[in-house]
């Protein structure tokens, strides 16, 4: 085999790997009620990784189509729902939550993400923990 073919599949291979770390990653979701006993901690799946992204510097040079901004985001999701529990009878104690089955990398949808940078980490409890694993 010739070095420029070697060289080429090892790029190939290596661009692969980037582009593919968009994947459903573990993460644990702290979700409370004031009038609940205790602070749930859930763990379920999320969508990250990395995604190319294209930005020049010529931004007015170039069309729109040409830059890309993209996100790794939900391809497939379900929603499962949890008991809170320590909660009094006129309280609804449920809370429905994503579970990212398959990312992709694409323009971000406000209407189930996030798009903006983490401002404060408020991922914490404040009341007695309990686990749920789903």
């Amino acid at each position: 085999m010739s070095p420029f073919f070697v060289m080429s599949l090892l790029f190939g291979l290596t661009f692969g790997q980037t582009a593919s770390l968009c994947a459903p990653s573990e993460y644990t979701i702290h979700v409370e009620k004031r009038e609940c006993a205790y602070c749930l901690a859930i763990n379920t799946t999320i969508c990250a990784g990395f995604c190319m992204t294209r930005d020049s510097n010529g931004k007015k040079l170039l069309l729109k189509s040409a830059l890309s901004q993209n996100v790794c985001t939900y391809k497939e999701m379900l929603y499962q729902t949890a008991l809170i529990p320590g909660c009094p009878h006129h309280t609804i104690p449920y809370y429905s939550y994503p579970v990212a089955v398959s990312c992709k990398c694409g323009k971000c949808n406000t209407d189930y993400s996030d798009c903006v940078r983490e401002r404060v980490r408020t991922n914490y409890c404040t009341k007695p923990q309990k686990l749920c694993n789903k």
